[in-house]
């Protein structure tokens, strides 16, 4: 009886070949893995997973917003700080070439995060953005001028108006430049009223269409003058809640 061939323990190639052990990688289990060769590079590491990190936690804050588990003024503050600091990281321009945008970072993660996409899409607290909105999320019927707001508060609130109004009229037309003055527009008029008035909702659209915008990108001269029109509608809706 002929024996059969032995069976090779790996599969035949056409070379023949022998394994250098000098030329050989090996592996040192106790070794760490460095993820960075430079600084440079592990502060952008770090960075983004700065970035990564407050999306999941500005997620999980505006459940908890929604179901009541966290008061207004803790929500308000915490988002706040969130979305500062997502915004400082971006500042970085070499963080914001490799972040691209939030969907693409989304995607590049396998993120999900409805609300934080939302939340970093307005770039305002709920509280500041929806403010007659109640805590549980559903509209209240009877939004009021504060009975608590001061004389101070009023002209606050007015003169961040004018002053929106004021750089646009001398062509402060930048995101750096409008949108912390859109901000402080919306702010100012929370303190004074919780009244969904006319063109209200004008200032939230801007203020995302500029939070969309790079920092140095600048509105065209159409764009402005609608932004211009626009605000001086909501300025006569707000002084109209003054009555």
């Amino acid at each position: 009886m002929t024996a059969s061939p032995r069976q090779l323990p790996y599969a035949p190639t056409p070379y023949s070949y022998l394994p250098n052990s000098a030329l050989t990688a090996t592996i040192n289990l106790d070794e760490e893995v460095k993820l960075s060769a430079t600084a440079a590079e592990r502060d952008l590491y770090d960075s983004l997973a700065e970035i990564y990190s407050i999306i999941i936690t500005l997620d999980g804050l505006e459940k908890a917003y929604v179901r009541d588990s966290v008061p207004e003024s803790e929500y308000t503050e915490m988002c706040s700080r969130l979305l500062n600091q997502s915004k400082s990281i971006l500042r970085d321009e070499t963080v914001a070439r490799v972040f691209v945008d939030l969907e693409t970072f989304k995607k590049e993660w396998n993120m999900e995060c409805p609300r934080a996409t939302e939340r970093l899409r307005v770039n305002l607290p709920a509280t500041i953005a929806e403010p007659f909105t109640t805590h549980a999320g559903t509209s209240s019927n009877t939004p009021q001028t504060r009975s608590s707001a001061t004389g101070s508060q009023i002209l606050l609130a007015t003169e961040n108006f004018i002053t929106f109004l004021d750089a646009l009229r001398l062509n402060m037309l930048s995101k750096d430049s409008l949108h912390p003055l859109l901000s402080e527009v919306i702010q100012s008029v929370n303190q004074v009223t919780t009244v969904d008035f006319e063109s209200r909702g004008k200032i939230i659209s801007w203020l995302i269409r500029l939070n969309g915008m790079k920092a140095t990108e600048e509105l065209g001269e159409e764009e402005a003058r609608q932004l211009a029109f626009d605000m001086e509608g909501a300025y006569a809706g707000f002084k109209a809640t003054l009555n």
